[in-house]
């Protein structure tokens, strides 16, 4: 891998000279989009509570659309055109992927998967056991952990460039709630939840409702509830509401599974999944 790294940064070096007949740097390029495709290697991953980020894999998918040429392609009485395929072996990975749902080659869907009518995109990654629910959309490089849930209509936004930016990242058990947007690098901690409707990216604050104190931007920490809100701003203009991520809840290890004590939570503050 090493070497396929330098030869990829060495092709992205000299991008602007690419002639996109070039059979010899698109099969450089297709390397490293098989290991993507095969879960081999990922764009970025968790270390030690920081997003690692392996640019060199951001700049192959992005040679990849330079390089791979436009072309038709059939499904039953379906056409499209594109320069990236549809993933293939789906079945024999253990995924069960419903019909309108879209997976492009370069994306990982793990063993478990469960796909209803949904978009994943090349880069992405999700883990094992995961549901993507309909009309869901996992952005280019965006990573998804284990035993995930994202509810119908979720977005999670892609990022290509630059290479060096981190994308989205859900950790292993969160849930996201119908009809979030999580985007522009944005993260989920291990077990949190989100309640439906929230936008999460990172210029929308967090904030614990226990003590009002904002504990950060554009992440949500591991096991607790958040909801979509808003937060009262002075402006020349007058006073308005500025949105905002509020934690209800700070949960045990686990704690999310009990659909019932979080369902009383959410009705307390007339918010819901």
């Amino acid at each position: 891998m090493p070497d396929l790294r330098e030869r990829i940064t060495e092709l992205w070096d000299r991008r602007t000279d690419l002639d996109p007949a070039d059979a010899d740097a698109l099969a450089v390029v297709d390397e490293a989009i098989d290991l993507l495709d095969r879960g081999e290697a990922r764009v970025a991953e968790p270390v030690d509570g920081d997003v690692v980020v392996h640019e060199w894999l951001k700049q192959a998918v992005l040679l990849y659309l330079q390089l791979a040429p436009m072309a038709p392609v059939h499904h039953g009485p379906f056409e499209y055109v594109d320069r990236i395929p549809l993933k293939h072996g789906l079945a024999a990975g253990g995924v069960r992927a419903l019909p309108g749902s879209i997976v492009r080659r370069g994306a990982f869907v793990d063993r478990g998967v469960v796909l209803m009518p949904s978009f994943v995109n090349i880069g992405a990654r999700v883990g094992p056991g995961t549901m993507v629910d309909t009309w869901a959309t996992v952005g280019s490089c965006a990573q998804v952990g284990s035993n995930v849930h994202l509810s119908g209509g979720v977005g999670l936004g892609g990022v290509l460039e630059p290479p060096q930016a981190a994308p989205v990242v859900i950790e292993d058990e969160a849930f996201i709630g119908s009809r979030c947007m999580v985007t522009e690098g944005a993260r989920v901690g291990h077990g949190a939840m989100l309640g439906a409707g929230v936008i999460l990216n990172p210029s929308i604050p967090v904030i614990d409702g226990e003590t009002g104190e904002q504990v950060g931007r554009g992440a949500v920490p591991p096991w607790c509830l958040a909801i979509s809100a808003t937060r009262s701003k002075e402006l020349a203009g007058g006073t308005f509401g500025l949105p905002c991520v509020l934690i209800l809840k700070r949960l045990v290890v686990g704690e999310r599974h009990d659909k019932g004590r979080i369902n009383d939570v959410l009705r307390a503050h007339g918010a819901s999944l």
